[in-house]
């Protein structure tokens, strides 16, 4: 199979949106990313896959946490912003949770501190230890064959 092929069928997988933040040498620093899951409830553990290219994985490395944050459908221009998909120089106000930069009204903001990490591939896989979390009300933005949607009830 091609490269093409798999991401079509990848692609197929419908999925929420977050955008993944961490605090190095005072800075906040955010990126898009659909590749998050649940992994245990004792002890509270997440995964989130960071592509060897990408900036934010030597952010994480060396602060050694990080915030998940599921947004919702009014969110959409935010990933995009955090995809590098819009270029224009935006100054985005974040909230803070235990000295941790998070978005604003997302679904939910989950804090973690980086518990393990595996190479897998040309990504990282790192397992965060939850430690906090803010939940809000809302409709998630999704992803799906390469667009962003909305859950129609």
């Amino acid at each position: 199979m091609d490269d093409r092929n798999f991401r079509n069928a990848m692609g197929k997988f419908a999925t929420g949106v977050t955008v993944i933040t961490t605090l190095l040498e005072d800075e906040a620093h955010g990126m898009t990313a659909n590749a998050f899951m649940s992994v245990s409830l004792n002890p509270r553990l997440v995964t989130i896959s960071i592509g060897e290219n990408a900036k934010m994985l030597d952010k994480i490395n060396e602060s050694g946490k990080f915030a998940v944050n599921i947004l919702s459908e009014a969110q959409k221009e935010l990933s995009m912003h955090f995809a590098g998909q819009i270029k224009d120089n935006r100054q985005i106000e974040f909230g803070w949770i235990n000295e941790l930069p998070v978005i604003k009204n997302a679904l939910a903001n989950i804090v973690c501190k980086v518990h393990s990490k595996q190479i897998a591939g040309d990504h990282t896989l790192f397992i965060g230890e939850v430690t906090e979390l803010v939940i809000s009300e809302g409709a998630p933005l999704t992803f799906y064959e390469g667009k962003y949607g909305k859950i129609l009830s």
